[in-house]
Parts: C-alpha cells; sequence; structure tokens
C-alpha cells in the first residue's frame, strides 16, 4: 500500500557531479537543521523514508545525498526518484559545475576522480556526466557551482533549498550578460539584445538598469511593452503548468550584451509585476551588474 503524501516532511535528494559541492551543500543544510544522510545507496531511499512518517523519529526533513560512489544507483535512480516522487514530497537537488573547474578542483586536492579508473580525471568526468544525466533531466533544482565560492554555494543552499516548502512555485529572476556565457541553472532564457543598448548613450553608458534614466529608457520603448505584454501573458500559463506539473523551482534567466542595462532593467520590471502573483515566491540574481 502506498503512503499518503505528509503535509509536514520534505525529503531532499542531493546529488550532482563529483567535485561540484555536495559535502558543502549537505553540511550547510545540517546547519539548518536537516537530518542528512551521506552516499546512501538507492535501496536504502525508501526505508529511510518511511522512518519519517513515524513522529517519534522527529524526521520531518531529511536531506540524501547519493553520488557516482554508489556504484550500480543510476541504473536504476530515475525509477527509483519517480517512485519516491509518487508517494514522498521529494526535492531532487543537482549540483553542477564545468568540466574545466571540476577538473581543477581534483588537482587542487591531489585526488583522483572515483570513476577515472586507470584514465584521467577527464576520463572519470566525461563518464560520470554521461551516468548522471536522466538524474539531472528530472532534478527540480539544479545549482551551478562553477563561479560560487564554498560561502558562495553554502548561503545559495540556505537561500534555495533549505528553507520550509511552501505552495506556489519558487523562482528566480535572473540579468546576465551574454559576453559572459549562458548560465546553464536556468530553465528558460529571455533575449533583451533585440532593444537599442544604453550603453551607447553616454550619459547612460556608467549606470546600470537598477537606475530610474536607464529604466525609462529600456521600457519606454513600444518594442519593450509589445514584448513584455505577450511574454508574460505565455509566462504565465508556463506557471500554470508547472502548478500542475508539481514543478515547483524555476529560474528565468534574462540576458542582453553585458548584463548591465537592458537585462536588469527588465528583470526589475518583472519583478514588481510577478510579486502581484500569489502563487509565486521570487527572488532576484543580476549575476553580472558589477563586472567592468
Amino acid at each position: 500500500m502506498t503512503p499518503d503524501k505528509q503535509p509536514g516532511r520534505h525529503v531532499l535528494i542531493v546529488t550532482g557531479m563529483s567535485g561540484a559541492g555536495r559535502s558543502t551543500a549537505a553540511n550547510a543544510l545540517e546547519d539548518h537543521g536537516w537530518y542528512v544522510v551521506d552516499n546512501l545507496p538507492p535501496q536504502m531511499l525508501r526505508p529511510l523514508i518511511e522512518l519519517t512518517d513515524d513522529p517519534a523519529h522527529d524526521m520531518n526533513r531529511v536531506a540524501c545525498v547519493v553520488d557516482a560512489r554508489g556504484g550500480q544507483f543510476f541504473d536504476s535512480a530515475r525509477d527509483a526518484i519517480l517512485d519516491l516522487a509518487d508517494s514522498a514530497d521529494v526535492t531532487v537537488v543537482f549540483l553542477d559545475a564545468t568540466d574545466d573547474v571540476l577538473v581543477r578542483r581534483f588537482e587542487q586536492v591531489r585526488r583522483p576522480h572515483p570513476l577515472q579508473g586507470e584514465g584521467t580525471i577527464s576520463d572519470g568526468i566525461a563518464h560520470e556526466r554521461e551516468l548522471m544525466r536522466p538524474i539531472r533531466e528530472r532534478a527540480d533544482i539544479v545549482v551551478d557551482t562553477t563561479d560560487l565560492t564554498v560561502h558562495q554555494l553554502g548561503n545559495t543552499i540556505s537561500e534555495r533549498v533549505a528553507g520550509q516548502r511552501m505552495p506556489g512555485v519558487s523562482l528566480t529572476l535572473m540579468s546576465f550578460g551574454f559576453k559572459y556565457g549562458l548560465p546553464t541553472d536556468v530553465d528558460m532564457v529571455w533575449d533583451m539584445r533585440f532593444l537599442p543598448n544604453p550603453y551607447w548613450s553616454p550619459e547612460l553608458r556608467q549606470l546600470t538598469g537598477l537606475e530610474p534614466a536607464v529604466s525609462e529608457y529600456v521600457l519606454g520603448q513600444e518594442r519593450a511593452s509589445r514584448f513584455l505584454t505577450a511574454q508574460l501573458a505565455a509566462f504565465r500559463e508556463v506557471i500554470d503548468g508547472y502548478l500542475i506539473e508539481n514543478k515547483r523551482f524555476a529560474t528565468v534567466a534574462v540576458g542582453c550584451t553585458g548584463g548591465k542595462h537592458r537585462s536588469v532593467a527588465t528583470v526589475e520590471y518583472l519583478e514588481k509585476t510577478i510579486s502581484s502573483w500569489s502563487d509565486v515566491r521570487l527572488s532576484v540574481k543580476h549575476r553580472d551588474v558589477g563586472r567592468e
């Protein structure tokens, strides 16, 4: 008999690439009072979660850290996670980073990759990335740790994961600059480069989209108004679909050339507009606004 969802129960499955920061994430969760179990085989996921059914164990918030050391875990991981999602309040958190950063991290600690065998660190990363692909596709939250320090990753976990689950969709709005690369941990990208660039206006060049003068320049254009009206109507449909499909976390990245003017002004506008949606909880990040 499949157990019913427990209203006060919260279960995280924390996984991702080796070297992407699972230990740091686990420490941050422990600091917030989560019961953290590291390197748990998939066969033990169901028994552990069943323990949370018993109030005597006081295990309402459990985080299971599962990684490549689980061996055959990846052959059945997708089925195990989907099965759990049918009967428990499960959130899958996937930590990722670029291959070159992962190589550098392993070289710094002078340890081999757990899957490299007789090959190189890069071989191990490639093998693990292929194994992890189905899990990344299933993940509710993907955190790119490429540019994060240990402290920044801890703060990110605290902000996006550690708090108690609330109804609705937790939405992150992120501005960025295409010249610095696409963010990897996003669900959709809006490209604002079709609008005139305030950078070429001498009086606006040194300002950012946080300034009223830049915001008025960007948002006061008829093309911007038409675009945002259409996009917000379409995005409302997306949010309604997320709620039906039980997708609880999403990130929208809004980009322009340098991530300083058009994208920032747009994100600020979106925050003001979407904040009135009662089924959405917002956070805002301006990734590149401080870059020169």
